[in-house]
């Protein structure tokens, strides 16, 4: 188990990498992974929104549905793929 002080550097450093994947230009869409195993993809900048403290994370869906993370329980943060290009023949 971690101590306090220790979570709150790694939930600080998690935020940080955070926003700045929502910061890059051009943007590119990743995924967050929560510590019981949850995903929840985030496509465009307009898809996410980080509390002023960076302690909550709020992810919007298409349909205006919303999941909220809490910075502690972020497991890992992925770029998605880039599509492969193909040439045409």
């Amino acid at each position: 188990m971690l101590v306090a002080g220790r979570s709150l550097r790694y939930a600080s450093h998690m935020i940080g990498d955070l926003r700045r994947l929502i910061a890059a230009r051009p943007f590119v869409p990743f995924t967050i992974h929560s510590a019981d195993g949850s995903q929840a993809r985030v496509p465009t900048v307009d898809h996410i929104a980080v509390s002023p403290t960076g302690a909550r994370v709020i992810v919007f869906a298409d349909d205006d549905s919303t999941i909220l993370v809490s910075a502690l329980l972020i497991a890992k943060l992925t770029v998605d793929p880039e599509p492969v290009q193909t040439q045409a023949a």
